[in-house]
């Protein structure tokens, strides 16, 4: 072989041993050592949540999964409790192709997706069994698949639980007794929307603080589920828990579609199998701690109030007439009419 044609097929080894190096580390990925499979694809999946959380736990049913489904060339490396970036740091990472995949809040979406405010919005869904016919079904899988353009694919919905409303000291048991009461909510325009219409004086204060602003009265009360509610001590403050059930956001599991376009169909299939069947686990074990923390609650010394739902939809109902978006519009029709 004359030295030409030498440099020549060596130049093209070496480019391809790049391109297979470089396409490892677009999607997060590295050869395994040890007894793993000689070419395992591994893909980086990072969120915010400690370990302990339902939804991390479910992330590693997927994980074993995704490990039988490949029988071992694929696998996913999951880093929790926000050691890749908050959640917003999580999705730009997404989109740039440097993390495979992420936890986010549908509420969070709203930014990407203006559709998925429908999720946000007081009293959509009927009750569990309607809110998941939702989710499974058309309406919920095209909103999965809307961020595309935005370089964000979504795989499937976790279980985030009912929204109520907690308070010091004065009992919540109908809407009106949230009148003149500092209520925490999320920096979100369509929660700060609900407690104005119930009577409230919605105050907007980041999670971290809440403790503090509860103990120093800063605020009266706030809203969240009641796993949220126990795992950080708020029984400690509020020693009022009422099951209005106002909202119902799901917690969405994200792929970034730089690295979803690159990968096989038929590792798009066993990731998206995965996914799926670890909501079920997640559903389950869900309900398992909202029952938990609800007793844990109670051993606590908190007084939980089962209410009148109807009576705080009736409060809100203006607020769904008057939505703006004609899309939104749409979809509340399309999700009312969904068995």
């Amino acid at each position: 072989m004359s030295r030409g044609l030498s440099y020549f097929v060596g130049g093209i080894l070496v480019g391809a041993l790049l391109s297979t190096a470089g396409f490892s580390v677009y999607l997060g990925g590295r050869s395994a050592s040890g007894g793993g499979a000689a070419n395992q694809l591994v893909l980086k999946l990072g969120h915010g949540l400690d370990t302990g959380h339902p939804v991390h736990k479910a992330m590693e049913i997927m994980k074993a999964r995704v490990e039988d489904l490949s029988a071992g060339t694929v696998t996913i490396d999951i880093y929790p409790s926000a050691v890749l970036g908050n959640e917003l740091q999580c999705i730009e990472q997404l989109q740039n192709g440097s993390l495979a995949m992420t936890k986010t809040s549908a509420a969070a979406m709203e930014n990407f997706i203006p559709a998925m405010s429908v999720y946000s919005l007081p009293y959509v869904f009927r009750d569990g069994d309607h809110y998941w016919n939702v989710l499974t079904g058309p309406i919920g899988k095209g909103l999965l698949q809307q961020g595309e353009s935005k370089f964000l694919r979504g795989l499937c919905y976790y279980d985030g639980g009912s929204r109520n409303f907690y308070t010091k000291n004065k009992p919540i048991r109908t809407p009106d007794d949230l009148k003149g009461l500092k209520i925490r909510v999320m920096n979100s325009k369509t929660a700060i929307d609900m407690v104005k219409a119930m009577g409230g004086a919605p105050t907007p204060i980041s999670w971290g603080e809440l403790y503090s602003a509860l103990a120093q009265g800063t605020v009266d009360g706030a809203e969240n589920n009641p796993p949220s509610f126990t795992s950080n001590k708020h029984y400690e403050v509020c020693k009022h828990f009422t099951l209005d059930g106002h909202t119902r956001i799901p917690d969405m599991l994200l792929i970034g579609t730089k690295v979803w376009g690159k990968l096989d169909p038929q590792v798009q299939g066993w990731i998206q199998q995965a996914a799926d069947e670890s909501v079920a686990f997640q559903r389950k074990l869900w309900q398992e701690k909202t029952t938990e923390a609800l007793e844990q609650a109670k051993a606590e010394g908190v007084a939980v109030y089962e209410v009148d739902v109807a009576a705080f939809a009736a409060k809100v109902a203006p607020m769904l007439a008057e939505v703006e978006s004609a899309e939104v519009r749409e979809l509340l029709k399309k999700i009312a009419e969904v068995q």
